[in-house]
């Protein structure tokens, strides 16, 4: 009962996120501050994981690969296909649910249990959507960039590894990453990360907002938010790939 009334008091907190906006102006200079907090900040920790995302899922391909009935060209598509299918998505959505996700339950449980929230409903404010649809805005447009990114970043880490290493020539890697390329995969993985960005968001501030107590509930909030997130995430990437790929 207690997950029945969890999942009926989310989804009427996202009635309450996408009601229309008081003053859109408000809402606007929010959405760039997230932009910049939520999206901006998390490209360096992308593209450290990337490079060496890509490089190892390169040197497992190739030390797997040892038959010379494999052609060499298959690191290159392996390391292409796993980036794009999965890693810059799924992988990369991880990571951002502990990054982002915890920044965006602790910011708001504090403002819960510091009473900012009760004043701002006292001046009849929807804090809801003040506080979460920018959040939610930000992610949404700006996890698919951080996914191309990711892909590109991550293809060339794979690229490095493979030509420092030995383990493939430059010339083999590149015709690999270019065979039997379907650029659908692309609007797959986008697809992927759009809605991962939204469960990120609304999760994390679905648990931020409804805090109560003290500081400590703020960081079981924060570690809830991460974990929830997770599960979500990782159980709906097995629903969109049935949808989309099947």
């Amino acid at each position: 009962m207690k997950l029945l009334a969890s999942i009926g008091r989310y989804f009427i907190l996202l009635g309450k996120i996408f009601k229309k906006p008081e003053k859109h102006s408000v809402y606007y200079r929010q959405t760039i501050k997230e932009l910049i907090y939520l999206g901006v900040n998390s490209i360096g920790i992308v593209i450290i994981i990337s490079v060496f995302m890509g490089a190892v899922i390169t040197l497992q391909t190739a030390y797997n690969t040892e038959n010379p009935i494999y052609p060499r060209y298959l690191i290159g598509l392996g390391c292409r296909d796993s980036i794009i299918l999965e890693f810059s998505s799924t992988v990369v959505a991880l990571i951002l649910a502990g990054k982002v996700g915890s920044h965006i339950a602790s910011e708001i449980g504090t403002m819960r249990v510091t009473e900012q929230i009760d004043a701002l409903e006292i001046m009849g404010v929807n804090t809801a959507s003040y506080l979460i649809l920018p959040k939610i805005i930000a992610t949404v447009i700006f996890h698919p960039l951080l996914t191309l990114m990711s892909i590109t970043v991550g293809i060339f880490g794979g690229w490095l590894a493979g030509i420092t290493t030995g383990v493939i020539s430059s010339g083999d890697f590149i015709y690999g990453i270019q065979y039997a390329f379907i650029p659908y995969y692309i609007t797959y993985s986008l697809i992927k990360t759009v809605v991962f960005a939204f469960i990120i968001s609304s999760v994390a501030g679905y648990q931020g907002f409804f805090v109560s107590g003290g500081s400590l509930e703020v960081g079981r909030a924060s570690t809830r938010s991460v974990v929830y997130s997770c599960i979500l995430i990782l159980l709906f990437n097995l629903i969109l790939t049935q949808l989309l790929l099947s």
